[in-house]
């Protein structure tokens, strides 16, 4: 290796890191703005806290990479091209293929190991996420009752609150227990209370002093005498009432092992083998729902126009036993009911066949989750590479470093990128598309793209000057008026 190589690896890794844990911390902060709802208000503990960031870190590391690929190498190959660096190298006779030659090496190092991350490390860390996520979104939230409004987060009660004491007592209670049905509705007035939960963290202990309770018995009353005269309320007073809520604040774990069949919890050898058991099947079932329709006297080759009668019946006999004459010989009342056998079968036809139709379209849903999980793996360490070859061209083209124009120029780029990347995806997942093409689409469309930015670099090429691209214009436009000239001397 020579000391060029080491000075260009030097910058391009220490921009791309740089770089890398920058788009981290964006994308992560856009994926806890999407689950801000899970995790506000629930009183969940640092651990919990900080293992929630650590896989919602692996899960934003394959949109993270190749952003950061892309910024790095426009902002290297930038600051080459404005220092004079990359000018230097050419006429020093260094070829800009020379020049791309170990970043190269290392993007394909880093497109390997995205690969095996995405195989080995990320199927692990999604399960453990989205069980997580599970046991945040089950959890009760932490009982907060504001002041001034109705609180309906407790099941079958809502509770207000007037004012709170400095030492968390709460002022002018009232309570709707709507637990039994709202036919059933008990309201309570308390002038103080405190709530605290249990020791076992499973029911909330609700203290009232000085206070009443109204509870409406006609609905009661009519179900068990079955008349109209009936008592309207039950009131209550009390100086002290205690009640027990069932209402669970602890933190209980959600079962991993339900979310290993999942996609996402799959490396390449699980889901091929998933995709394989799955389409045996499913082809199995596809065979053996034909073979049961074709066996059936009204769709399968059993099918006659003519009854089936003995050898030695004669031809007038044959003609007095065809169906049409059957038919017509039945009064109204028997053609009535030989329509209604008839419509009965065919329905009961109909919903087999619309019921086996559910049974393969649950299956092909499930192989193209697979699929398109399976070609994910291998698009996120090609789009790096990909990524690399427009970064670098576009860098030494617009001959800026820094963080102006070469993030506009990523980040303008990478939605393109996203909007492909995810339109292909749809495509897929709806079936409308085979998986591999949609899954494809991305990588298909950037791949010309940057081959066109690497040979007009490296020839050198006024790719983004006004004057080189009016005076092609120009060209353009004297050869097709040209054919245009030939063509009518011609006629």
């Amino acid at each position: 290796m020579k000391k060029i190589d080491i000075y260009l690896l030097r910058n391009f890794l220490g921009l791309f890191f740089a770089t890398f844990f920058i788009a981290i911390f964006i994308l992560l902060m856009q994926f806890m703005w999407i689950h801000v709802d899970d995790l506000v208000g629930k009183g969940i503990g640092l651990g919990v806290l900080s293992e929630f960031f650590v896989y919602a870190t692996a899960a934003v590391v394959p949109l993270a990479l190749p952003l950061a690929i892309l910024l790095s190498s426009i902002i290297s190959f930038g600051n080459l091209a404005e220092k004079s660096e990359l000018t230097a190298m050419k006429a020093a006779g260094i070829s800009l293929f020379r020049i791309m030659r170990p970043l190269t090496v290392a993007v394909l190092l880093l497109s390997v190991g995205a690969f095996f991350f995405s195989n080995n490390v990320l199927p692990k860390s999604q399960m453990k996420l989205w069980a997580l996520i599970f046991s945040l979104r089950q959890k009760s939230p932490e009982l907060q009752i504001p002041v001034g409004e109705f609180y309906d987060d407790i099941s079958g009660f809502h509770i207000y609150v007037h004012d709170k004491t400095s030492r968390g007592e709460l002022l002018n209670i009232m309570i709707y227990d709507y637990s039994n049905g709202f036919e059933n509705v008990k309201v309570m007035v308390a002038d103080t209370g405190r709530l605290k939960a249990s020791e076992d963290k499973h029911y909330l202990i609700f203290d009232l002093i000085n206070g009443e309770s109204f509870e409406d018995l006609n609905k009661r009353q009519q179900r068990a005498t079955r008349t109209t005269k009936s008592i309207p309320y039950r009131r209550e007073t009390f100086a002290h009432k205690r009640m027990l809520i069932d209402f669970s604040t602890d933190f209980n774990r959600f079962d991993e092992s339900i979310l290993e069949d999942q996609h996402v919890s799959k490396n390449v050898a699980q889901l091929t083998h998933s995709i394989d058991s799955v389409r045996v099947v499913a082809e199995g079932r596809s065979r053996e729902q034909s073979t049961q329709l074709l066996s059936d006297r009204y769709f399968g080759r059993e099918t006659r126009r003519q009854v089936n009668l003995p050898a030695n019946v004669t031809k007038e006999e044959k003609e007095k036993y065809n169906l049409e004459n059957l038919w017509n010989s039945l009064d109204v009342f028997h053609q009535r009911q030989v329509l209604s056998i008839a419509g009965e079968k065919a329905q009961t036809y109909r919903d087999q066949i619309e019921y086996n139709a559910l049974l393969l379209e649950d299956a092909e849903r499930y192989i193209r989750k697979h699929q398109i999980e399976l070609y994910r793996k291998y698009t996120l360490a090609f789009a790096c590479l990909i990524f690399f070859f427009i970064g670098a061209p576009l860098g030494a083209i617009i001959r800026k470093g820094g963080l102006g124009a070469p993030v506009v120029i990523s980040v303008v780029m990478f939605i393109i990128y996203y909007i492909i990347d995810n339109t292909g995806y749809k495509m897929a997942r709806e079936a409308l598309w085979p998986c591999w093409a949609g899954m494809w689409l991305s990588s298909f469309v950037l791949l010309p793209t940057g081959i066109f930015l690497t040979y007009k670099a490296a020839t050198d090429s006024p790719l983004f000057n006004p004057e080189a691209w009016e005076r092609g214009w120009k060209q353009f436009v004297a050869k097709v008026r040209g054919l245009e000239v030939r063509g009518l001397k011609e006629l």
